[in-house]
């Protein structure tokens, strides 16, 4: 560890302590050259939780982009800042979740979760979400969306 006085490399740890549960260390140590004393934290640096675009490349996992395409789905509906707060919670664990063994999700799965929840819990910012994530080409694309939430709910109730 590098001196913040003199910038010698040479030091010892004179003290080590255990912080916030295990999660991080404090270590006192004091430079070997001039005898300044100082503190270093060392704590887990964990891999960040990436998402895979179609192209291949990956990004971090951006909860910021994914609040923002939510609440412009629900805009002008009867949903509080609260609300679109707990649906993104909800996918975020759920994404999480998913991609726990490789620390990953695709878009499309990310995508798929955003749809199954607004589809719950609102039909019309179900459309405006499909609308821009399943990339429609024309009008027939959507009436045949539309068409398909109703069939889907005269099935749910027949059960």
């Amino acid at each position: 560890m590098r001196c913040p006085y003199c910038g010698s490399l040479d030091d010892k740890v004179i003290e080590s302590r255990s912080m916030a549960n295990g999660e991080s260390m404090r270590r006192r140590r004091e430079c070997l050259s001039c005898g300044f004393r100082f503190t270093s934290y060392e704590r887990i640096e964990e891999k960040p939780f990436m998402v895979v675009k179609k192209s291949g490349k990956r990004q971090p996992f951006d909860r910021v982009k994914l609040e923002k395409g939510i609440a412009r789905a629900l805009e002008k509906r009867p949903f509080s800042a609260d609300m679109v707060e707990n649906i993104v919670n909800d996918i975020e664990d759920q994404a999480i979740l998913s991609g726990k063994a490789g620390r990953e999700i695709s878009t499309s799965e990310l995508g798929e979760f955003v749809l199954k929840r607004l589809y719950k819990v609102d039909k019309v910012a179900y459309i405006r979400f499909a609308s821009v994530y399943k990339h429609f080409e024309n009008l027939d694309e959507f009436i045949n969306e539309v068409n398909s939430i109703g069939s889907k709910k005269d099935e749910s109730s027949e059960e």
